[in-house]
C-alpha cells in the first residue's frame, strides 16, 4: 500500500529547500531530531479539512482497511473524533427540542466537554449489575432496549465506550441492532480498540453496527501520539458522511501535526502488510502469557485480546503495590489504583519485555489475598441541577471534598488516566461521592458558585 503523506515529507525533507515558512525550527534538526519531517500545508502537502491529493490519497487508503463509507483522519486523538461524531448526530434534532444522548455512565471527560460546547443533555443508563469499578459500565441490549423506551424524549443517539478501560467489551452487534429497530444512532468510543478490526473475526464496532465510531489509533497501533481515526458506517446516513469533514474542522486546530499524519499514513502499510497475521501471533503470546501468570498463581480477568488485567487483591496485593514491584524490574503499567492493575500489550511488544513480565512476578512474593476495597459503588445516580454546559461554563471555586457535599459539580474531577467523573457537572455532590473522591486520590473539586 502506497504512503503518499511520508513519501511527499520525505522528499521535501530531502530537497534542502530554504523554508520561509512555519514552523520556526525552519527543519533544522536539534535534538529531538524530527524538526526537517514537521512541516505546514506547503505547496503539495495538501490540507487536512478539505483533501484533494495526498492527505485524501492517504485516508481513501486507511478507509480500505477498515471497510468504512469514510474513515477521516484527527490529529487530536479521539477526543476530536468525539465532538464531531456528537455534532452529526445531534445535528438533525428539531430546533424545538433540546438533543438528548443515551449515554453509558464511563464517558471519557472529552465526551463531557463535547457536550458542553454542543449544549447536549444525558440521560445516563446504568447497568443492572452494579459496576466495581469506574472504568466499567458494560451494558445489554436489554438496558439499552429499556432505556429507550423509558426515555423523556426520543435521543439523538446512544454513546457507548467499548472497549472500556479495564478491557471489557460491550454486545455492540445486539445493541446496534436495538437502537436501529428504534430509528436511533449508535456511536462508539472504540478509543482502545482500533486493532479489533484485524482479528479474525472482527471485533471492530464498525461491522458489528455501529453508525459512527472513534478509535485512538495510537493506543494500539504503531502511530504517534494524538492519532485517531472517525469512522463512518456504510449504513449510516448519506448526511452524516457530507458533513464529517466541516464539522471535524469546527473543532480542530488549523495547524494539524504533519508528523501524526505521516504515523497515520505508514499505519496504512503496517496493517495491509501482515498485520493479521502478526496480530494472531500476539494475541497467543498473551494468551500463554497468562496461562503461565496462571500456573504462578497471578490470575488475570477475561479481557479484550490485548489486555492483561489483575485485581490484584485476590493474590494480597494491591494495584498500586503490584505496579511498583513491577517498576523494580524496569516495567511501567499502563493503570493501577487500589483495585485494578491494566497492561496493554501489541504486536510490537518485544520478546524479551514478555519475559521480563514473567520473571518480574516469579520474584513477587506470594501473599493471602487482601478483602475488596470497601468504597461505594461508582456510578450511582445524582440529582442534575444545571445543564453539563451550565455547569462547566458558569463561575467555580474549587473547595475541600469535605465540603462538597450538596454543592454542584462543576468541571469534572478526575483522575487521569482513566479520566472518568465520579460525579457529572451540574449534577449534585453527595456523601458517597466524597468517599470515592479520596480513593481515587482527589482532595478538592470544582464547585458551582
Amino acid at each position: 500500500m502506497k504512503t503518499p503523506i511520508f513519501d511527499f515529507v520525505k522528499k521535501y525533507a530531502a530537497s534542502d529547500i530554504a523554508r520561509f515558512h512555519m514552523p520556526g525550527h525552519k527543519g533544522i534538526p536539534s535534538a529531538l531530531g524530527c524538526e526537517p519531517f514537521d512541516i505546514t500545508e506547503v505547496e503539495g502537502a495538501d490540507v487536512l479539512y478539505s483533501p484533494c491529493g495526498i492527505i485524501a490519497e492517504s485516508e481513501e487508503n486507511a478507509t480500505a482497511l477498515f471497510e468504512t463509507a469514510h474513515t477521516f483522519y484527527s490529529a487530536e486523538g479521539s477526543s476530536l473524533a468525539i465532538k464531531a461524531m456528537l455534532a452529526l448526530a445531534t445535528e438533525k434534532t428539531k430546533k424545538e427540542e433540546r438533543p438528548t444522548i443515551l449515554a453509558a455512565r464511563n464517558a471519557h471527560k472529552a465526551f463531557l466537554y463535547a457536550c458542553a460546547l454542543l449544549d447536549l443533555d444525558v440521560e445516563w443508563i446504568f447497568p443492572l449489575e452494579k459496576s466495581s469499578h469506574l472504568c466499567s459500565s458494560v451494558l445489554t441490549p436489554e438496558e439499552v432496549e429499556e432505556a429507550l423506551m423509558t426515555s423523556n424524549v426520543k435521543p439523538s443517539a446512544v454513546y457507548l465506550t467499548s472497549p472500556d478501560y479495564l478491557g471489557q467489551i460491550s454486545d455492540i452487534k445486539g445493541i446496534a441492532r436495538v437502537c436501529h429497530a428504534h430509528g436511533v444512532p449508535l456511536l462508539v468510543d472504540n478509543a482502545h480498540g482500533a486493532y479489533l478490526k484485524f482479528l479474525k473475526p472482527s471485533l471492530h464496532p464498525m461491522d458489528l453496527g455501529a453508525d459512527l465510531c472513534c478509535d485512538s489509533a495510537h493506543k494500539t497501533l504503531p502511530v504517534l501520539t494524538g492519532g485517531a481515526y472517525l469512522h463512518i458506517s456504510k449504513n449510516a446516513d448519506p448526511s452524516l458522511l457530507e458533513r464529517a469533514r466541516e464539522l471535524l474542522s469546527v473543532f480542530a486546530s488549523t495547524s494539524p501535526s504533519y508528523l501524526i499524519l505521516q504515523s497515520l499514513d505508514l499505519c496504512n502499510a503496517y496493517l495491509s502488510d501482515g498485520y493479521r497475521e502478526k496480530l494472531s501471533a500476539c494475541v497467543q503470546k498473551v494468551n500463554g502469557v497468562k496461562q503461565r501468570l496462571a500456573r504462578m498463581g497471578f490470575e488475570a480477568e477475561a479481557s479484550e485480546p490485548l489486555k492483561i488485567v489483575f485485581q490484584p487483591r485476590a493474590f494480597g496485593y494491591t494495584g498500586e503495590e503490584l505496579a511498583e514491584h513491577l517498576r523494580l524490574h524496569r516495567i511501567e503499567a499502563e493503570f493501577a489504583d487500589d483495585s485494578i492493575l491494566v497492561l496493554m500489550v501489541t504486536p510490537s511488544i518485544r520478546e524479551c519485555d514478555l519475559e521480563r513480565l514473567l520473571n518480574a512476578f516469579q520474584k513477587l512474593p506470594q501473599k493471602a489475598p487482601l478483602p475488596l476495597s470497601s468504597i461505594p459503588s461508582p456510578h450511582a445516580h445524582h440529582a442534575q441541577r444545571l445543564s453539563i454546559r451550565e455547569a462547566i461554563f458558569s463561575s467555580c471555586e474549587r473547595v475541600s471534598v469535605e465540603n462538597a457535599v450538596g454543592r454542584i459539580c462543576a468541571a469534572p474531577t478526575v483522575s487521569c488516566p482513566p479520566a472518568i467523573p465520579i460525579v457529572v457537572s451540574g449534577e449534585v455532590i453527595t456523601g458517597e461521592d466524597t468517599e470515592l473522591f479520596r480513593f481515587y486520590g482527589i482532595d478538592s473539586i470544582a464547585v458551582v458558585k
